[in-house]
């Protein structure tokens, strides 16, 4: 083991799950049902699994993971955490920059943490088919891997001005036995009736989640599967974290700040969680959001209870929200266009326990191919979101001489996105701030419920 790549050995996967809710300074806000009360955990049923349904609603801080699904890991985990020295040289920093790698998984992003997870569960519970949405493909992806690991029958809504952008990921999805849908599409009453008002929407993870819950809880034999933002899925991606801190002790390391891109939270959650019970304790750590300014859940969200989807179907939650009806702009980084956050993530940012920050387009894709030229890996447009906000606090410490460590996630390769790497190596890509007044008219449209 060099010093530039830190390796844990197969037996040092985590045996447990890190649930971080015993460790935030106060309960986590009920899921509200539609009569605006707190839900009762019976009403998931329809189309989540016991297992599953259990680990949303714990309270206990580890949560052991099955030997199915520790198996199912072995096949990329656990994953490198490299010293970025390359990058630190090109930057003339005094800061240390580690970043944790997941894009050696077969989907090529962090995503397959959870989607073998709940498959495991879905195929314990009699669960024969899983529907779920995509944005840039990634959680798609990997959901079609685990379904035919775990022998499961998967439909995926794609977010149509994704699945026009990233052929090959639909390719990806298909060739491990998924079915890829165009979101919004003609086959639910969502789809129906979003298509009724613009023909040409270029869909939204909402309207994705919406169509997918819609299907899943039709049939019985069917569930529906989310990449991101319930805390079930933020569980499941702690192995990232849990691996992290192992591998810093080897060096005898500890990151001052940590820098994850969000979009609905799994990134966040998985490497940030496990450091936050040392935050708790007194440790002086830093954990920054890092989100795009066209889709600025965190940085210009309300915090207010909300619908997870377009046609409100889901439970409503208490989270940073730019509205359900918000229609993000169709930037490259088709995972972070989302309009809310995890109910985790929003509450500790609310109670300043987490930070965030919002990067524009074009600086980002400029880190992303500063990072290439450097360490070799191009970056996922998502994951180049914490890339810009590492070397933006790099630079600082260079100006002020202070030599910290900066640690993020690079959660995911580019090679399914180089049409956008093309349009910003052509200066064809423009920034986008979205405006505050969409955001006010998106807001009114927010569910009126007693707090």
């Amino acid at each position: 083991m060099s010093d530039d790549k830190i390796l844990l050995s197969e037996s040092e996967i985590p045996t447990h799950w890190y649930n971080v809710i015993p460790d935030m300074p106060s309960p986590p806000a009920p899921y509200l049902g539609p009569d605006g009360k707190p839900l009762n955990p019976d009403s998931m049923a329809a189309i989540f699994p016991p297992a599953i349904i259990e680990q949303e609603m714990s309270t206990e801080r580890w949560i052991p993971i099955p030997e199915p699904v520790r198996e199912a890991l072995r096949l990329w985990r656990p994953s490198p955490l490299i010293r970025a020295r390359r990058l630190e040289a090109a930057l003339g920093t005094p800061a240390k920059i580690y970043f944790k790698y997941e894009g050696g998984s077969p989907a090529g992003s962090h995503k397959p943490n959870s989607a073998v997870a709940q498959a495991y569960f879905n195929k314990i519970a009699g669960i024969t088919r899983l529907t779920t949405e995509t944005g840039a493909g990634q959680w798609g992806s990997s959901l079609a891997l685990a379904g035919s690991m775990f022998g499961l029958e998967v439909r995926i809504y794609m977010v149509r001005v994704s699945y026009e952008q990233k052929p090959f990921r639909r390719s990806m999805m298909q060739t491990w036995g998924g079915e890829v849908i165009p979101s919004p599409s003609p086959y639910t009453e969502a789809g129906r009736k979003v298509l009724a008002e613009d023909p040409n929407n270029p869909g939204s993870l909402g309207i994705a989640i919406s169509e997918a819950v819609e299907e899943a809880a039709s049939r019985a034999d069917t569930n529906y599967a989310l990449g991101s933002v319930l805390n079930h899925v933020l569980l499941h991606q702690t192995v990232i974290g849990l691996e992290t801190k192992k591998q810093l002790e080897k060096v005898g390391d500890y990151p001052d700040v940590v820098f994850a891109p969000c979009g609905g939270g799994s990134n966040v959650g998985g490497m940030m969680f496990p450091f936050l019970a040392d935050k708790a304790a007194g440790k002086n750590i830093r954990l920054v959001a890092v989100e795009p300014t066209s889709c600025p859940t965190l940085t210009k969200g309300h915090y207010a209870y909300d619908f997870g989807d377009s046609a409100g179907l889901t439970p409503i939650m208490r989270m940073y929200t730019l509205g359900h009806n918000f229609m993000p702009p169709g930037i490259h980084a088709g995972g972070l266009r989302y309009h809310g956050d995890s109910a985790l993530v929003s509450q500790l940012y609310h109670e300043g326990i987490l930070e965030a920050v919002a990067v524009p387009q074009k600086a980002t894709f400029e880190a992303g191919v500063l990072f290439a030229k450097t360490q070799g890996i191009i970056p996922a447009p998502e994951s180049a979101h914490a890339v810009r906000a590492a070397i933006d606090e790099a630079l600082r410490c260079k100006a002020s001489g202070e030599p910290k460590t900066i640690l993020f996630t690079l959660s995911g390769h580019g090679h399914f996105d180089m049409a956008a790497y093309d349009r910003y190596l052509a200066g064809e890509l423009e920034d986008y701030e979205y405006p505050d007044e969409a955001i006010a008219e998106a807001l009114k449209q927010l569910p009126k419920v007693a707090v």
